[in-house]
């Protein structure tokens, strides 16, 4: 075993403190990373904070990660010691199902562990990118291109590949008409993302604040959600409509935005179950759905599309010490658009 430093929280509402953590030895399939970067993303704060499921305390955070390869096991295959690398939001699967088979890892039978607050093959509680080092399986390591920055890309391990998901599933691309709810953490990434696969993309957000940064990032229009001609406007509009807001919607009248055939992809997790009318659904044959992220092979092929095509998340790059306070700005929508934290400050306190 290895002890490295590390962020951890004890309790909801509790302060993270600095703390060691074991990181076990390389094993022969093993890839030992040292972290550069860890992105925070809003599922750490409802993870930290208890807001829903269950969390083991103390919990240590983070399936954004970015860094380089520092050792590997006599078995490793794929990386060599220098090799810039992430992780995303799971480390290992049962392999043998034939949703893993099929590089859906991500909807393994049996159970994907994450990065963090899982309990891993050594029956220990799994923790995550807030801190120095980790060691994971070659098969669940990615690869991140040259060309991108490791601290921009560390958030594309999630916000990248949740986004990237449902937009190459629903055949986001030429000709078709995509929409993007909220233009945050996940939606700045998104609309890059439908845009250089060829869609015409919306941005449908609550204010206009963010309106520059979403044409310059490729939307080619943007609406108020609050504004009710929206819903006239685009009525029977969208091939797709991916929401990355974390809220209860007027489900209604986002379905009725939909063409026919169109889908309202759910990504972000309300806190009451959602409702709706059958009928928003039976008129265009309309669907509603969700997903989680893209297996191993999708995620390396969504971070070779983004370095292709010039995509990065867009980052506020923090010091360990400042966790607390993003996790208070983050949980008010108050960041442009990805707090990533400089790992390199995770021993000051």
């Amino acid at each position: 075993m290895m002890l490295v430093n590390a962020r951890s929280t004890a309790a909801p509402g509790a302060p993270f403190e600095a703390t060691k953590i074991e990181r076990r030895e390389v094993g022969p399939a093993d890839v030992l990373i040292d972290i550069a970067y860890a992105g925070i993303c809003h599922t750490d704060v409802s993870r930290a904070r208890s807001e829903f499921g269950s969390t083991n305390y103390p919990l240590v955070p983070g399936h954004e990660i970015a860094g380089t390869v520092s050792a590997v096991g006599g078995e490793v295959s794929k990386f060599a010691v220098g090799d810039r690398v992430g992780i995303g939001c799971f480390v290992d699967s049962c392999r043998e199902c034939d949703h893993c088979k099929a590089g859906l890892e991500s909807y393994c039978r049996v159970e994907h562990i994450r990065t963090y607050n899982a309990v891993g093959r050594d029956g220990k509680v799994t923790q995550g990118g807030y801190s120095e080092k980790i060691v994971v399986d070659e098969a669940y390591v990615l690869r991140i291109p040259d060309s991108l920055p490791l601290d921009e890309a560390a958030p594309l391990l999630c916000a990248g590949i949740t986004t990237y998901t449902p937009l190459r599933h629903w055949k986001a691309g030429p000709g078709s008409r995509v929409a993007i709810v909220g233009f945050g953490g996940l939606g700045h990434v998104g609309v890059s993302i439908s845009k250089a696969l060829g869609a015409h993309t919306t941005v449908l957000d609550l204010t206009m604040d963010k309106e520059a940064d979403a044409l310059r990032r490729g939307a080619d229009a943007y609406r108020l959600t609050t504004d009710p001609t929206v819903y006239t406007d685009y009525a029977d509009t969208f091939d797709l409509i991916v929401s990355t807001v974390p809220a209860n919607l007027d489900y209604d009248a986002f379905l009725k935005m939909l063409a026919l055939d169109g889908t309202f992809v759910n990504l972000g997790v309300p806190k009451r179950p959602i409702s709706f009318d059958v009928f928003s659904l039976l008129h265009n044959r309309r669907s509603i759905a969700g997903t989680l992220v893209g297996g191993i092979e999708e995620t390396q092929e969504m971070l070779d599309f983004c370095a292709t095509h010039g995509i990065a998340a867009e980052v506020e790059v923090i010091d360990a010490n400042e966790i607390d306070r993003a996790y208070d700005r983050v949980a008010a929508g108050d960041v442009k658009y990805r707090f990533v934290i400089d790992i390199s400050t995770m021993a000051s306190k």
